[in-house]
């Protein structure tokens, strides 16, 4: 039963409050309740900020170039590009200025105040310290506080601590409670205070106003968002380094081409021309495309699969991330309280046990009857589940029994009772008076003492409790008094109870986190729980999960006696933090990037925006998490399950190995490309590569980096293997050699036979065509041999899981046909028809130009083989 208005006893309003013209000074002295001001970004700072990264210099080299040669195409694609990235770059200023509105958006508008004595309803902005604020049942409380009254007075902290059960509150001492926010008690979050945002569920109070604005816990996160400041990703910065390389080798390759031009006699036009075409070349235009288009890819794939990436670089960064930070409550657990266990009749008992519906029918009545009848907690909601499930419908036992009195709970007690009386219908025969029924439930520590118990059963019955918690379950003890009759008692505790039994409840893990955890360790990603509820409890979840190192526990009161370094060291060692305030989860997530790891951190409250901002990669909850946090984070997860994170670490691996293995070809391809601009001409042989051809092959080379690649499946190690070193470069050795050796051999398969053609007599269109259709077969072998780095080609053909690799490859073969043997595209292309011989001789070229790397697979899998036999 929900105690109506009449029956709570009232908050008794005596205190005069502040005089108009009091508050009116404070006004003034203190500022308005309300997060300060800031001056919006500087446009003229944001645009120096665009023009200092590497990527956007070398799209603005590309379009000027592109404009020179008068390509009006390709010089308007990369003017799209341009303005792709400065519009993202001024999405990401905005984004700390709307997570600071979204946090004043959620104070309240109004407050009800005192002053000079009477109630008044004023604008929040306008509430000062020492104004006295009335807090009622639905209403937002406007300021930190210090508790003068309460009556039943019970708030909803949640987006402050991230814990969804109410808070009761209680009046402050007249005397050592000054309202600070913590004291010897070691209280973190204190019952005699209440915080600037939080919600009031049930009962009436009475609070002084001890802060407002910034100085508020809400402030105080404000101001820490502002603090944290927005840093590149690790592949950004790896971008950034492989573009300069780049970049710096084609401007020497091109005026090394115009000094040798001008040396052999050639006019300065036409010097320039070369160097200039030797760089388009040599330019990596196809960078920031194959990193826009994965990254813009791979967040529309997580989007299918219910995870919203609000900042694109996070797609990759998912995947490189060492540390996994969780909350436990709703992301590690379903958030949804259920019965796990119970002590009745001498034994302990589980709740799936199937035996326990039916020999414990008398608990899981009596558990109804002490509950509400339409329950809003959550462990309400479970009794009433459980016995639901056990075949003892709550509607059954309420039928032929009236409610008549009720013992309200209260944080002094911590227990309530109701009392209930059967109909005259319902009573047995012979019964001159109704039979009433008083049924208790509350804190065994509370209810025990006033049930009839012998020494021998209070140690049996207490030692149950103690197994029941160690578990990390949460206790409640049942009793009942039969007979009661009419004057009822003023409190439960008038009464000699009879103990029925315990029933232990816990919020239990969602189904396929333990899994999904195994599957973090073997990928070498720790797990860390960061929570607000108790370290038993906390522990317990651990455990169940599987946790790597559950039995340490570090309490937020350990944290707050550790220095920085102290910190940093204990999160080596520590997988699980319980009852953390958010300057906690900010220091957790510091020390744990100070220490080298890529941190996710996840969360739904106010109190985590900060540290969702600070680590590498913020996850918001899509269900239940508040506005503050998903403007602060860089993916929300739309199913607030721990699960999905772990897809999306994977999803992130398979990114980032597909940029790696783009990124390769692009420059495995543009050897033979940049080398035949070069030699062709030092040679003084007739140019093989013309305008036409560079064009065609670089329309053949865009959609297989960026489509192609983007669409290649994981390898089957992905998850199996330690995430990548941070420092790793992005084209490492091993890569630069794969490149040069295979960029090598497609160059010479295509030199070779043009020279050999040439030098026999033939056509320069024949000896064109040769070279040019073993250069393009060895772009379609390159695309097959590089697709995966464990798998062979013809594995992946079989299994065929690529779609866009086998249309654009379709294509290509498709357009190369054209070229050779439909007349107008001859003329156009400079080419002559093959007969079969000389179309088998470019087939064989390109694939011995290719194909050979299948041979190294095959000795990495037996060496891989070797090491684990």
């Amino acid at each position: 039963m929900i105690v109506s208005d009449e029956t709570r006893p009232p908050v008794s309003i005596t205190r005069a409050g502040l005089s108009q013209e009091e508050a009116e000074i404070r006004l003034r002295k203190f500022g308005p309740n309300e997060l300060a001001e800031d001056r919006p970004p500087n446009p003229l700072s944001t645009l120096v900020t665009v023009f200092k990264e590497p990527m956007f210099l070398l799209l603005i080299a590309a379009l000027s170039v592109y404009l020179f040669l008068g390509e009006i195409h390709e010089a308007a694609t990369m003017a799209v590009f341009v303005c792709f990235v400065v519009g993202i770059t001024f999405v990401q200023e905005w984004r700390t200025e709307k997570t600071i509105q979204a946090l004043k958006d959620l104070s309240a508008p109004k407050a009800t105040v005192l002053r000079g004595g009477e109630r008044r309803r004023i604008p929040t902005r306008e509430v000062v310290p020492g104004d006295i604020l009335v807090l009622e049942e639905g209403e937002r409380i406007a300021a930190d506080g210090r508790l003068l009254e309460v009556a039943d007075l019970a708030v909803d902290e949640s987006v402050l601590t991230g814990e969804s059960e109410p808070v009761w509150k209680e009046a402050a001492s007249d005397t050592g409670r000054d309202g600070s926010r913590n004291d010897d008690t070691g209280e973190l979050w204190r019952h005699d205070l209440c915080y600037a945002g939080t919600m009031v569920v049930q009962g009436q109070g009475l609070a002084e106003v001890v802060a407002t604005g910034a100085a508020t816990q809400y402030g105080r996160i404000a101001k820490a968002l502002k603090e944290v400041e927005d840093r590149p990703t690790p592949l950004q910065i790896k971008i950034r380094h492989l573009v300069k390389g780049t970049a710096w080798l084609g401007l020497l390759l091109c005026l090394l081409v115009v000094i040798v031009t001008l040396a052999r006699g050639t006019g300065w036009v036409n010097s320039v021309i070369a160097g200039i075409t030797l760089a388009m070349a040599m330019i990596p235009e196809e960078f920031p495309v194959v990193l826009t288009v994965f990254l813009a890819l791979g967040a529309w794939r997580l989007g299918q699969n219910r995870a919203l990436i609000r900042k694109t670089p996070a797609v990759e960064t998912l995947g490189s991330a060492t540390v996994l930070c969780v909350d436990k409550t709703g992301t590690l657990t379903l958030n949804q309280m259920t019965v796990r266990g119970a002590y009745f009749r001498g034994r302990d008992w589980q709740s799936d046990d199937p035996e326990f519906p039916r020999t414990a029918r008398e608990l899981l009545e009596l558990g109804v009857l002490a509950c509400e009848t339409e329950p809003y907690d959550p462990m309400e909601k479970a009794l009433h589940d459980m016995a639901r499930r056990s075949g003892c419908a709550p509607e059954s036992i309420y039928e032929g029994r009236d409610f008549v009195h009720e013992y309200p709970f209260t944080p002094a007690n911590k227990m309530m009772g109701h009392i209930w009386q059967r109909r005259a219908a319902a009573r047995p025969a012979g019964d001159a008076e109704p039979a009433a029924l008083l049924a208790v439930k509350g804190a065994p520590e509370t209810v025990l003492p006033l049930c009839h118990l012998t020494p021998d059963e209070r140690d049996e019955i207490n030692a149950a409790v103690l197994r029941l918690a160690r578990q990390g379950w949460r206790v409640l003890a049942f009793a009942k008094a039969e007979g009661v009759t009419v004057p009822f008692a003023a409190n439960i505790s008038d009464y000699t109870l009879t103990f029925v039994g315990l029933m232990a409840l816990a919020d239990p893990p969602r189904p396929g986190v333990r899994e999904a955890v195994a599957t973090c360790r073997q990928a070498g990603v720790r797990v860390v729980m960061i929570t607000g509820d108790h370290a038993v409890t906390a522990q317990a979840i651990g455990r169940e999960i599987g946790l790597a190192r559950w039995e340490r526990v570090l309490t937020g009161a350990d944290i707050e006696r550790m220095s920085d370094a102290e910190l940093a060291e204990a999160v080596r060692q520590t997988d699980i933090f319980a009852r953390v305030i958010p300057q906690h989860k900010l220091r957790i997530v510091r020390s744990l990037r100070q220490n080298g790891d890529i941190t996710a951190m996840t969360g739904d409250g106010v109190n985590d925006a900060p540290a969702l901002k600070e680590a590498d990669i913020g996850i918001a909850m899509g269900r239940r998490g508040t506005e503050v946090a998903r403007q602060a984070a860089d993916m929300i997860l739309l199913d607030d399950n721990f699960t999905t994170i772990v897809h999306s670490v994977e999803d992130g691996r398979r990114i980032y190995d597909n940029i790696r293995k783009a990124i390769a070809y692009i420059m495995i391809i543009h050897i033979p490309i940049a080398a035949l601009a070069l030699l062709v001409p030092a040679l003084q042989l007739p140019l093989l590569l013309l305008p036409v051809h560079i064009v065609l092959l670089e329309l053949l080379i865009d959609p297989t980096c960026s489509i192609v690649f983007e669409a290649a499946p994981p390898e089957e190690n992905v998850m199996a293997r330690p995430p990548r070193p941070p420092q790793e470069p992005l084209v490492n050795r091993g890569m630069v050699a794969q490149i040069l050796l295979q960029g090598a051999t497609v160059l010479l398969a295509a030199l070779l036979p043009y020279m050999h053609l040439l030098n026999s007599g033939a056509s320069v269109e024949l000896a064109r065509t040769v070279a040019f259709t073993t250069l393009v077969l060895s772009n379609i072998g390159l695309v097959l041999v590089n697709g995966s780095e464990t798998q062979f080609a013809l594995q992946g053909l079989i299994r065929g899981k690529n779609k866009a690799r086998l249309w654009v490859n379709g294509l290509t073969l498709v357009a190369l046909i054209g070229i050779v043997y439909v007349p107008f595209l001859q003329k156009m292309f400079a080419t002559a028809p093959l007969n079969l011989t000389q179309a088998g001789w470019a087939v064989g070229l390109a694939m011995a130009a290719t194909f050979w790397w299948e041979l190294v697979k095959a000795a990495r899998r037996w060496s891989r083989r070797s090491r684990r036999g």
